[in-house]
């Protein structure tokens, strides 16, 4: 039986990355060995959504309120990856990640699974 799902974000700059998930976001980890951090992530949901190519994920953390959210992140030097946009869903944007990616975030409108 499946007891959970593990995500991986790849990085120019892990450490980086996986200082700002501990030290910024807050988010509790446990060492791996070696100092690999593996972070308890917040209760997730997985959807399926139709693509011609397929093979393609996605990554996004979602929230209650976004606007006081991303202003909590801004206050802590988080810089958003673009504008927020009023989905219909939701409001989504993205943060920047240190090591140079983006992390998708968003409140969402329709039913969540948790």
């Amino acid at each position: 039986m499946i007891t959970g799902a593990h995500a991986v974000i790849f990085s120019k700059d892990a450490d980086a990355d996986r200082a700002f998930f501990r030290e910024v976001l807050g988010f509790a980890a446990v060492d791996a060995g070696g100092g690999w951090l593996i972070f308890a992530l917040p209760p997730a949901e997985l959807a399926a959504h139709p693509d011609e190519e397929g093979g393609r994920q996605e990554l996004y953390l979602m929230c209650d309120d976004l606007e006081r959210t991303t202003e909590e992140l801004k206050a802590k030097g988080v810089e958003l990856g673009r504008p927020v946009s009023d989905e219909g869903w939701g409001l989504l944007t993205a943060i920047r990640l240190p090591g140079g990616g983006e992390l998708g975030l968003y409140e969402p409108r329709h039913p969540t699974a948790f």
